[in-house]
């Protein structure tokens, strides 16, 4: 049998050397472990794109609640986020402590050149959201946000037919989010302690669930500030949350449209749906994979489910490991972006403030 030429035998190992080596995953820190969304990063190993390098929490029996539940070792806790990021020099930190404590973070991890990404919203208030603006513009890091429904396809699918021209220009959206209040679904205390505390969350309902609206709303309308906001709050369970409302409803007023964000613990089931009403056609986005549409040419709605997005679209910290390792574009009118972010901030500020004052309140806000 005729042997092959050394140069045909070797080839196989070039081209297995010419393939570009699979980049390393992202190393991540965890930065408090009070927002039980934390369970979201620490249930997703398999993926591979990531990895948790260390996780700051003083409270040790946390920790400790989560590592036998999830498996990670207690030698990645640290007591603090200083001592955190000192030894494990991570490339991106998550942000799973308060709301008020996203301020604390940004400070400690952007001088450093460390990449941040909170859970929503993105600030307590707009001081501190401006504050942690400057930091990531002066040194360079992303500082995104996280929502559960930035990864729904069907709001995407929305989206689409709005941008396409589907609908016709944007007249109206309904965003209904919520459930049956956080101690009513078993929100364990760590969390429950802080988010029905003014303080740390800025508020309750109007906070936790009209942050989604603010969010939804300004991507479907282009990265448009509203130009008016007037919010009304309510205490119907004073009893279980005396500081903070559990009622809200939110309107914002744009120049040829307006949004009503019904943010709320007194649904009968938790839900987290959008409504768009154009000019000419509608679509309702009823969960995370299923929508209605009805367009000009039709009398009634018709039913369909949305594709599932692709990665690393589909999860918040394989679009994190994207952008970190520059394989995908940031783009500043996405759900995650600080744009549409710091106008979240600034909406739920303004409907803080006519909720407590009972009168309209005009932005661009001072």
């Amino acid at each position: 049998m005729k042997s092959l030429p050394v140069t045909l035998m070797l080839l196989p190992f070039y081209m297995l050397a010419q393939q570009p080596s699979p980049k390393p995953p992202v190393r991540v820190g965890v930065a408090g472990l009070v927002h039980t969304h934390v369970h979201w990063i620490l249930g997703r190993a398999e993926r591979g794109d990531i990895e948790i390098v260390g996780i700051a929490e003083p409270n040790r029996e946390l920790a400790e609640r989560y590592a036998k539940q999830h498996g990670f070792s207690m030698d990645l806790v640290y007591p603090d986020l200083e001592s955190m990021l000192e030894a494990t020099k991570p490339e991106a930190v998550t942000a799973f402590n308060t709301i008020y404590g996203h301020l604390e973070v940004v400070e400690a991890c952007a001088p450093r050149g460390i990449h941040v990404m909170v859970e929503k919203p993105l600030a307590v208030n707009l001081e501190h959201a401006r504050k942690m603006e400057a930091l990531a513009r002066k040194h360079k890091i992303m500082l995104l946000t996280n929502y559960e429904t930035t990864w729904y396809g069907s709001n995407h699918r929305v989206k689409a037919l709005v941008d396409g021209g589907a609908l016709g220009p944007i007249r109206k959206m309904v965003i209904h989010d919520g459930h049956e209040g956080p101690i009513e679904i078993g929100c364990n205390p760590e969390f429950t302690d802080w988010l029905c505390d003014p303080k740390w969350n800025g508020g309750g309902a109007i906070i936790d669930f009209g942050c989604y609206g603010a969010n939804l709303s300004t991507w479907l309308m282009k990265g448009e500030r509203p130009t008016s906001v007037f919010a009304v709050t309510q205490q119907i369970k004073p009893h279980l949350y005396p500081k903070v409302d559990d009622e809200a409803t939110i309107v914002l007023t744009y120049p040829e449209a307006q949004a009503i964000i019904q943010a709320s613990w007194n649904w009968p089931y938790s839900r987290k749906d959008m409504e768009v009403y154009g000019k000419s056609g509608a679509a309702f986005a009823l969960d995370a994979t299923r929508l209605k549409v009805r367009l000009p040419e039709r009398t009634s709605f018709e039913p369909q489910t949305a594709t599932a997005r692709t990665a690393p679209y589909d999860d918040p910290f394989a679009l994190l490991a994207a952008l970190v390792r520059k394989t995908i574009p940031y783009d500043e009118m996405s759900l995650s972006s600080l744009e549409n972010n710091m106008i979240v901030v600034e909406i739920l500020q303004a409907a803080v403030q006519s909720a407590e004052t009972g009168e309209r309140v005009y932005l661009p806000l001072d």
